[in-house]
């Protein structure tokens, strides 16, 4: 497979996983924290700020996807993938606060992806 195609899967993989995780807008935190120990996180935010959380992550999967099916402004791409790896490095930071280094590497393996499609897009395979 070229780097191109890697790119699109782990692209549409991230955008699944962020559009997947703003369920915490619908979902009451009550029901998020009682799930398990990984959804104990909730807790600490607020409903509003849960909320301003998913509309960021709805965001960040459109701007992955979107600006490259659409050919308008694919420099987008990189740019959103970028800011996809700060939301996941700020998600790793709370859980090392948290004490929660056991739920950690989900948030690290999302964290290297994003910045994989990053680095794809930015370099060796631009979207033209």
């Amino acid at each position: 497979m070229t780097l191109d195609t890697w790119l699109w899967i782990v692209t549409v993989l991230l955008a699944t996983v962020l559009l997947i995780s703003t369920s915490k807008m619908v979902v009451p935190r009550e029901r998020i924290a009682a799930a398990g120990h990984a959804g104990e996180w909730v807790m600490d935010f607020s409903p509003a700020s849960l909320r301003a959380i998913g509309g960021l992550e709805i965001l960040a999967a459109a701007g992955l996807i979107l600006p490259a099916v659409l050919h308008i402004a694919p420099v987008l791409v990189p740019i959103t993938a970028t800011c996809v790896a700060l939301l996941f490095a700020c998600a790793a930071v709370m859980r090392l606060r948290r004490g929660e280094r056991a739920t950690i590497a989900a948030d690290l393996v999302y964290l290297a992806l994003a910045l994989f499609v990053a680095w794809g897009r930015s370099g060796p395979a631009p979207l033209a």
